[in-house]
């Protein structure tokens, strides 16, 4: 059963998740703060093949950090944009929380106003 907010959407999958893919999957939000898109990608090359949870949960996470980046650098080379990239900022980081505890509740999550580049 699929749940939608204005936070996203999250939904239990098939099977329920080890507490090592939860971790795996928490990790995959949370470091976007310390090492952004690399370690996400490593996460993500690394699991895809064998645990859907972590490739689903990681595949989100890589969208969505292409889509701040893309948000953030057409705010920036807009002059008004400037003033409104501390916005974007907050929106980001209550979206990173509520992924990152959707993943410790072993549900997937999926990011709002998200491009999903990464199938």
């Amino acid at each position: 059963m699929e749940n939608s907010s204005i936070f996203g959407s999250d939904t239990n999958p098939d099977t329920a998740p080890t507490s090592d893919e939860k971790t795996l999957a928490l990790l995959s939000h949370v470091l976007i703060f310390v090492f952004p898109l690399l370690a996400t990608l490593i996460i993500y090359l690394i699991k895809k093949d064998e645990s859907k949870f972590v490739s689903d949960h990681a595949k989100e996470s890589l969208n969505f950090q292409i889509t701040l980046f893309i948000a953030m650098f057409v705010l920036i080379i807009s002059i008004i944009g400037i003033f409104l990239t501390w916005i974007l900022g907050i929106l980001a980081l209550v979206l990173i929380i509520v992924a990152t505890v959707k993943a410790s509740e072993g549900k997937t999550y999926k990011y709002p106003f998200c491009l999903r580049l990464i199938k």
